[in-house]
């Protein structure tokens, strides 16, 4: 495993801590008074207390951002001011042990020295408004309901999926180092990765002429889908049009007009009446449950989901069994349940939580050969964050 320096923004830092997850040394690099990642709410704890994390002493609200505890678990953090002389260079000199280096900022190129041959270098390109880039990409033309506004995905899901997509460059980098000791300029535009989510509607509109539609809680691809109202929430339901199985869907939702019609087993019908179809399941389904609806649908093979609230997730017993979800002791709030993530749980790779801002300065600092007195002078002119940590009772 190799070290790994995280600059990034919310897609980088996903990036870097999916790398984390795998096992690598990753060091996440942020000025002293801590960066937008940790600012960027939702708060942990009590929210009234945290709402103002913006300026440099309000420490407690530095380190309870949800997205800051998730992103950054797993790594080490060193508070270097990347715009003072002194922090520049600790930053080089840190460069020279790395082995890949995870960007979203622009840094003077000119002024690393040629980056090695044996460095891999991830650029992530992110857009600086999360709407602008969700709408030129194509994806706000085809989320939403119908005959209402087109809808951002919630969860700056953007971000993350950026954020896939550069692990998987950079990890598929660090494997051509391995194996040939030849670094990479890997360059991850968030906008390239967004259009690639729209390619299935250009493909479709290519070859029929058919314009993919916004639909809502129901699908556009299959015909017989969609996301329908249950007593408890919602549920998704897929029927794929194959030999038998209409009979087989209408035989389970016993609804009369559908039964009364035999040809909506054809695709063709299905598609010309997919509304229909859908209103009468959608009477149907509000009489059960989503799992009782969910657990019979499975039964019957047609591919069916609940729609899990974040609430559902954090308490779901197959991520539990999985090892995707794991109890966590957090320095801050106890034992919780902590998402350790899909990666860590196949290479079952312990993560620990988010550091506090600097936690490790003293720690990198003396592996880069710094002592103490190096560590306060470094503090001093506001290269480094004030804290000295733990040097030991023999460093000078």
């Amino acid at each position: 495993m190799g070290r790994v320096l995280d600059l990034g923004a919310l897609a980088g830092a996903y990036a870097a801590r999916l790398l984390a997850e795998s096992g690598h040394d990753v060091i996440r690099m942020e000025p002293p008074g801590g960066d937008a990642v940790r600012r960027t709410g939702p708060f942990l704890g009590d929210a009234s207390r945290l709402e103002d994390a913006s300026g440099p002493g309000d420490a407690s609200g530095l380190e309870h951002g949800a997205f800051h505890r998730f992103l950054n678990a797993g790594k080490r953090s060193f508070s270097l001011n990347l715009d003072s002389a002194a922090g520049w260079r600790v930053f080089l000199e840190l460069v020279q042990t790395a082995d890949a280096v995870v960007t979203s900022r622009r840094l003077p190129m000119d002024q690393v020295p040629p980056p090695r041959a044996n460095l891999v270098w991830t650029d992530v390109e992110e857009a600086e408004d999360e709407l602008c880039a969700y709408a030129r990409s194509g994806l706000l033309s085809l989320t939403g309901h119908r005959d209402g506004r087109p809808m951002l995905m919630g969860g700056q899901i953007i971000y993350l999926a950026t954020g896939i997509q550069a692990a998987v460059a950079t990890a598929a980098a660090l494997y051509v180092l391995q194996r040939t000791g030849q670094g990479q300029h890997v360059r991850v535009s968030m906008q390239d990765c967004l259009e690639t989510f729209v390619e299935q509607a250009m493909v479709e509109y290519t070859f029929s002429g058919t314009r993919t539609e916004r639909r809502g809680n129901r699908g556009t691809i299959t015909a017989v889908s969609g996301a329908l109202p249950c007593k408890d929430g919602h549920w998704v339901v897929s029927q794929i049009n194959r030999p038998g199985r209409w009979e087989k869907f209408v035989e389970w939702v016993q609804d009369p007009e559908l039964m009364a019609d035999p040809s909506l087993a054809s695709d063709d019908a299905q598609r010309e009446n997919k509304d229909f179809i859908m209103d009468r399941v959608l009477a149907w389904s509000k009489q059960f449950t989503k799992s009782d609806i969910v657990e019979e649908g499975q039964r019957r093979r047609f591919p069916s989901s609940p729609v899990s609230t974040p609430l559902d997730l954090a308490r779901d017993p197959q991520l539990m069994a999985r090892g995707y979800l794991t109890e966590a002791e957090d320095p801050r709030f106890g034992r919780i349940p902590f998402p350790r993530g899909a990666v860590a749980r196949v290479r079952d790779q312990e993560i620990g939580p988010a550091p506090a801002l600097g936690q490790h300065d003293a720690e990198i600092l003396a592996e880069l050969g710094y002592s103490r007195a190096d560590h306060r002078r470094l503090a001093e002119t506001g290269a480094i964050g004030g804290d000295e940590g733990d040097w030991g009772t023999t460093e000078p």
